[in-house]
């Protein structure tokens, strides 16, 4: 019996696998629904059916793989950088004004001009900075369609709720400007008549100088804030992903990364300093009532960075009662286990609005560029009570914003952003002026480091070329001096030339060699550069060595 099964088992088998597959072939599979959709099929005497047909779990196994190439296909597509957009008549007509205060053109150092240009909380309202913001995930893409017009060779982009600055790499400053307001109009839909009143342009010296300034903190809301420096980070971490990140702004970013680092640690700029999210804790708390957090019921939509740092300065405030609300467990779950000490509650998403009911005072976090509250759906909430004077309070510090402008106009609702949060600003400012007039003096110091180095990169062509001419000059004298003594050299005659005329060579230029490395002061440098090259005549064609006639 044991060997009848042996044998029998192949040719089962192998009789199921031609059934399944002649199913398979004048069948059509059914669909990846009917599997979800499909009903327990009934066994006889109501007992479950454990027989398994080969031709159905085929049948499964196709539809699975269709279902999952579907889902593939159906996946959001890499986005493809866009080409740049036909300038418009005013723009091609505006002469920037911007040009470089300092005593030092990069042109002159580098043949390349370094721009940076943008909008800052300083002087743009929120509503314009929304529609320029960058989520972080697509910098790399803007990086892509900025490198595409044709006068811009290095691009990168750092947008946060407070600021949107692109940094650029150019031959020529108005060329490179007009280029990324190009972009900037055509990926926001903002004017370049709208936006021109609140552009900043800097060029050369003046745009190293603010992007040390940003990373240092001495250009933020808050004076010293510390989050600015690891956006900073992040624009150097990304923007080395891409090609259009090249070599002019990773070197500038790592100096902007040391300099904000040293300033820090050197100075007392760090000392007490607040962020966004302690800002609008205090503002918070400044506008309730009774000043204090007792019996306030508190929310907070998001459970990023922002959020975790709201929790921070909410529970040293005293602020113990708060409910998370975010898209997915776990971070939010994080922040409960980071914060033993308060009783926080955790919510999804679809409970938004009924923990916004339940609430006294929002904070909304979120990395979400749609409006998530709108009035319609405040109206009709419960009236807060009189212990926070009957109005629920909204403090937003998303951007672009996640509230609607008209929640102001409900009685029991008001909503605040980050452009109001200067009123806690005023009263750190003075305190910081003395740590940020120290921490001028060290950027000063880096802005020269970052000037030196790019002042090298044109010492290097020069070095090539004056090391080929003369080993060319070396060469083709050597090759004189050899015909002229006959072919009777011996080998060891023929290596004390060798090492007489390299030696020669070695020590005539010794002295321009020093030069053309030292690190004195950048234009007396690139002078020292340009000098030798006329005075030796160098070109491209003396990198290499060559023997003449």
């Amino acid at each position: 019996m044991g060997n009848m099964l042996v044998t029998l088992s192949p040719i089962v088998l192998a009789v199921a696998g031609l059934w399944a597959a002649w199913q398979r072939l004048t069948k059509p599979p059914a669909p990846c629904y009917a599997f979800a959709t499909a009903g327990p099929t009934s066994a006889p005497n109501g007992g479950k059916d454990w027989s398994i047909s080969i031709p159905t779990m085929y049948a499964a196994t196709t539809a699975t793989s269709a279902g999952t190439a579907v889902a593939d296909a159906e996946a959001a597509p890499k986005k493809v950088p866009r080409q740049p957009g036909q300038r418009e008549p005013s723009l091609e007509m505006w002469v920037p004004e911007g040009k470089c205060v300092s005593d030092k053109d990069y042109g002159e150092i580098s043949k390349q001009h370094v721009i940076a240009l943008g909008v800052t909380v300083h002087k743009t309202p929120v509503e314009i900075r929304e529609k320029l913001a960058v989520p972080k995930e697509d910098w790399p893409l803007a990086i892509d369609e900025l490198v595409l017009h044709p006068h811009v060779q290095e691009a990168a982009v750092l947008s946060t709720c407070n600021r949107f600055e692109v940094y650029a790499v150019a031959p020529t400053f108005e060329e490179g400007v007009r280029d990324v307001v190009n972009w900037m109009t055509h990926r926001s839909g903002v004017s370049a008549e709208e936006l021109r009143p609140y552009l900043f342009l800097k060029q050369d010296g003046d745009a190293v100088d603010h992007i040390l300034q940003v990373s240092a903190g001495l250009d933020s809301l808050i004076v010293g804030e510390g989050q600015i420096l690891a956006q900073v980070k992040s624009v150097h971490e990304i923007g080395s992903e891409s090609k259009g990140f090249g070599q002019y702004l990773a070197a500038l970013f790592m100096q902007a990364i040391t300099a904000g680092k040293r300033v820090r640690a050197e100075t007392n700029i760090a000392t007490g300093a607040v962020s966004v999210s302690s800002a609008a804790a205090e503002l918070a708390q400044m506008k309730l009532p009774t000043k204090k957090w007792d019996g306030v019921s508190v929310a907070i939509i998001g459970a990023g960075k922002m959020s975790k740092l709201l929790v921070k300065h909410l529970v040293s405030k005293g602020c113990l009662n708060m409910t998370i609300v975010n898209r997915s467990l776990p971070r939010a779950q994080e922040l409960q286990q980071e914060f033993p000490e308060a009783n926080i509650k955790v919510e999804l998403s679809p409970k938004m609005m009924d923990v916004i009911a339940a609430s006294d005072v929002i904070f909304v976090a979120s990395s979400s560029t749609e409006i998530l509250v709108q009035a319609s759906d405040v109206a009709a909430m419960p009236t807060p009570p009189e212990l926070v004077g009957g109005q629920r309070r909204f403090f937003d510090i998303s951007v672009p914003r996640n509230t609607s402008r008209d929640l102001n106009e409900l009685s029991t609702a008001h909503v605040y952003n980050v452009d109001d949060l200067k009123e806690v600003v005023e009263l750190n400012k003075e305190a910081r002026a003395q740590a940020a007039a120290e921490a001028l003096v060290l950027l000063k110091e880096e802005k020269s480091l970052f000037e030196a180095w790019m002042a090298s990169l044109q010492a290097v062509p020069t070095i090539k070329r004056l090391r080929g001419k003369a080993e060319s000059i070396r060469l083709t004298e050597l090759e004189k001096a050899k015909s002229k003594l006959g072919d009777d050299l011996s080998a060891k005659q023929i290596k004390v030339l060798e090492d007489l005329s390299r030696g020669i060579m070695n020590k005539m230029l010794h002295a321009p060699m020093q030069a053309l490395r030292s690190e004195g002061d950048v234009q007396a440098h690139v002078q020292t550069i340009n000098v030798l090259g006329r005075v030796f005549g160098l070109s491209e064609e003396d990198e290499t060595p060559r023997v003449g006639k």
